[in-house]
C-alpha cells in the first residue's frame, strides 16, 4: 500500500519502502541481504533526523494536517475513561464536526469537547473536514453550560482549519455562535484546559480554543488565519503559503515565547502519527498536571485571570503620519 508523504518527506519514504521490500524477501536472512538491510536502516535514521529536526513553519503546518495524525476521538479513547458522547444543539441538529461529552481523567470527572476530522474521504465529508457549522458551536456551548452546572473541568481539543464558511452557515449565525462561545468560555467558573493537537485556524479554533492553560503539540499550529488564506489576501494567492506561515508566527515554539500558549508536548520525529501512544501519554500527563495546579486556584480568581488573558491576546501600535508597513509578527501578545 502506497504511503502518504509530503514533498519534503518523499526521499525518506522511498528508502523506507525499499527497506520493507527487502525485509519481505525470502532471502532476507542471508548475509548480503542482511547487510543491505542494516545499511538502509542506518541511512534511514540519519535521513529522518535531517528531515524532521529543523522543520520550517510551513512543513509543521503540513504535518499538522497529515491524514494519519491522531484525531480528537483517538485522544479521548487513549486518555479518558467512561466517555459518554452528547449530541445536538437543541435548536437545529447535531454537528459531527464537534464531538464532546462526559468523561473521566484519572479519578476526576470532566467535560471534554473537540473538533473531529475524518480518516478518509467518506468520513471527512460526514465530519465536514472538521469545520463546524453554527450548530456545532452551539453544541459546544451547551456542554460548557453543563460543565458549569455540574462543576466539571472543561477540556477541549482543537483541530480545524476554521469554521465552515458556507452561505448556509452564515445564514444560521456562524459569527454569533463563535462570539457566544468565547463569551461563555471567558466566564466559566471551572478550570478550562485547551489542547491544540493539529490545526488551530481562525475563529473556528478560537471558539473552543482559549482557557486557563493552552497546550500545543510540537507540530501543531495556532493562527488567526491559514497560511493559504493569508497569502491569498496579502499576495493574491500563488505560492505564498510557505512565506505566510513564516510571518504569521503560528508555530508552538514561537507562541510559547510570546506567552500565547503555556505548554508544548514533544512529538516523535515525523509527527504524532509516528508514536500516537507516546504522545497521548505525555499529553495526558500535562492535562493531569494542569488540572491539579488549576484546582488550587480560587474560582473567582481563575475566571478573572482567564478573562484578562483573553482581553490581552494581541495588540496593535498606531503611529501618526504615513501608514507603516504591517509586520504580522506584532499581531501577538506582549
Amino acid at each position: 500500500m502506497k504511503r502518504f508523504a509530503y514533498d519534503f518527506e518523499r526521499p525518506l519514504v522511498e528508502l523506507e519502502t525499499k527497506l520493507d521490500e527487502l525485509k519481505r524477501l525470502e532471502s532476507a536472512d542471508k548475509q548480503d541481504i542482511a547487510f543491505q538491510i542494516k545499511y538502509l536502516e542506518d541511512q534511514i535514521q540519519k535521513l529522518r533526523v535531517r528531515t524532521y529536526s529543523k522543520l520550517t513553519p510551513w512543513q509543521k503546518v503540513q504535518l499538522a494536517r497529515h491524514p494519519e495524525r491522531p484525531r480528537t476521538a483517538d485522544y479521548i479513547e487513549a486518555i479518558f475513561t467512561d466517555f459518554i458522547e452528547l449530541h445536538g444543539d437543541r435548536i437545529y441538529r447535531d454537528d459531527p464536526a464537534i464531538i464532546g461529552g462526559f468523561a473521566r481523567l484519572g479519578d476526576t470527572r470532566v467535560m471534554v469537547v473537540g473538533h473531529q476530522k475524518g480518516r478518509n474521504t467518506k468520513e471527512n465529508v460526514f465530519r465536514n473536514f472538521g469545520m463546524p457549522h453554527p450548530e456545532g458551536y452551539r453544541k459546544a456551548r451547551r456542554l460548557m453550560r453543563l460543565a458549569n452546572k455540574f462543576k466539571l473541568p472543561f477540556i477541549t481539543f482543537v483541530d480545524t482549519q476554521g469554521a465552515y464558511p458556507g452561505i448556509e452557515a452564515e445564514e444560521r449565525g456562524q459569527a454569533t455562535a463563535i462570539a457566544e462561545d468565547l463569551l461563555e468560555l471567558s466566564a466559566l467558573a471551572v478550570p478550562v484546559i485547551v489542547a491544540v493537537i493539529g490545526e488551530g485556524g481562525s475563529g473556528g479554533a478560537l471558539a473552543i480554543g482559549f482557557g486557563d492553560r493552552i497546550i500545543m503539540l510540537e507540530n501543531s499550529y495556532y493562527s488567526v488565519i491559514t497560511p493559504e488564506g493569508c497569502a491569498s489576501i496579502l499576495w493574491d494567492g500563488g505560492d505564498g503559503a510557505d512565506r505566510a506561515a513564516e510571518v504569521l508566527g503560528l508555530t508552538a515554539d514561537n507562541l510559547l515565547k510570546l506567552g500565547i500558549i503555556d505548554i508544548i508536548v514533544k512529538e516523535p520525529l515525523g509527527g504524532a502519527h509516528h508514536g500516537p501512544a507516546l504522545v497521548a501519554r505525555d499529553l495526558k500527563r500535562e492535562l493531569e498536571k494542569s488540572l491539579k495546579e488549576l484546582g488550587r486556584v480560587d474560582l473567582a480568581e481563575l475566571v478573572e485571570k482567564r478573562y484578562s488573558k483573553l482581553r490581552n491576546v494581541g495588540f496593535y501600535h498606531q503611529e501618526t503620519g504615513l501608514a507603516k508597513t504591517l509586520n504580522l509578527n506584532t499581531l501577538t501578545s506582549e
